[in-house]
């Protein structure tokens, strides 16, 4: 993992940013403010009345947690440990939020399940009541855990330049640009499980190389498009750096939020690779943006074209100028 984005301006600037807000965000008084009078913390335990965590303390600490890993290990030779570490920090919100989220599932199935079977005795009313405490008990950990997890996202995006995924399942919430595993997609494309978990915006492809240094063109041919398809959802073959990396951070911009499908190959090998084309094809896609690459993109191209789908190329050679950035005296890239 880089130490550093190569175009990210001083991170603890980006930081101070995030912190200016600190009188609980919308987010946080929404998961954190109003509890339910009663909530079931555990299975298997009675309701109680236990408080939730304070909005403002919540977030503090959320960021907080991360920030340290980088001012404890920024200017040292474990500096470029932090971003790896503090990825972890955010992922475990990630894997929390995660299990939550198919205990959920399941709840909602059993008390789907009990409506569908209506039973006029007191034994059947009190199963009701106790489930839907139950699912509305685990739904709002849920969200709480989804607020933390997007807060520690959007610290580790500060400091480290990059935007922050995880390694494998989605992340969505409603709070932010969803960002959403391939296989998921596809399935609740083709269920329609969860509403959050389908974006119905026009598809945008893009695909390039994992070495790719020119954000700048980038940016402005997605921000033309967005002006264009301000809908829109981004599908990028999901490497996590050169360009799908650029295009995952213009998409992670607040003034943005488009969702973001991370297309990611499952496998290894040409042949996955051109199934995985096949795949980004039939999700209808009206534009593509394609990075001069390997012959993966070239067979996108080919395949894009011949289907009529507009695509915005870029050769490697249009790219500007890698130039370093400055590093002040304490070492440190601005």
């Amino acid at each position: 993992m880089s130490r550093t984005h190569p175009q990210s301006i001083h991170r603890f600037a980006d930081l101070s940013e995030l912190y200016a807000q600190m009188t609980a965000t919308p987010e946080f008084r929404a998961a954190f403010g109003e509890p339910l009078e009663l909530s079931i913390v555990e299975a298997g335990e009675p309701a109680s009345d236990a408080e939730m965590p304070d909005p403002l303390a919540a977030q503090a600490d959320c960021g907080g947690v991360i920030a340290c890993i980088f001012d404890l290990l920024t200017d040292t030779r474990l500096e470029p440990f932090a971003a790896e570490i503090a990825w972890g920090f955010v992922n475990s919100f990630h894997f929390a939020a995660g299990k939550l989220e198919r205990r959920e599932d399941m709840l909602t199935s059993d008390l789907r399940e009990l409506v569908r079977t209506p039973d006029m005795s007191e034994v059947y009313t009190r199963e009701l009541e106790d489930k839907q405490l139950e699912c509305q008990s685990v739904a709002e950990q849920r969200a709480a855990i989804e607020t933390m997890r997007d807060f520690a996202a959007e610290t580790y995006h500060a400091l480290s330049g990059w935007p922050w995924s995880p390694a494998r399942g989605s992340r969505t919430s409603a709070h932010s640009a969803s960002q959403i595993d391939a296989l998921d997609f596809l399935r609740a494309r083709t269920l329609a499980a969860r509403e959050r978990h389908s974006p119905q915006g026009p598809v945008v492809v893009f695909s390039g190389p994992s070495v790719w240094h020119d954000h700048a063109a980038i940016f402005e041919r997605l921000d033309a498009i967005h002006a264009r398809i301000p809908s829109m959802t981004l599908v990028t073959t999901g490497q996590r750096s050169g360009a799908d990396a650029i295009a995952a951070g213009w998409a992670a911009r607040k003034d943005i939020k488009v969702p973001l499908v991370s297309f990611r190959l499952y496998g290894s090998g040409m042949k996955k690779a051109f199934d995985r084309n096949r795949k980004l094809l039939d999700l209808g896609p009206v534009e593509a943006v394609l990075c001069e690459g390997s012959g993966v993109q070239a067979n996108l191209y080919q395949m894009l074209r011949k289907a009529g789908v507009p695509i915005h190329a870029f050769r490697k050679t249009d790219q500007a100028p890698d130039v370093a950035l400055p590093r002040s005296r304490t070492g440190r890239a601005w």
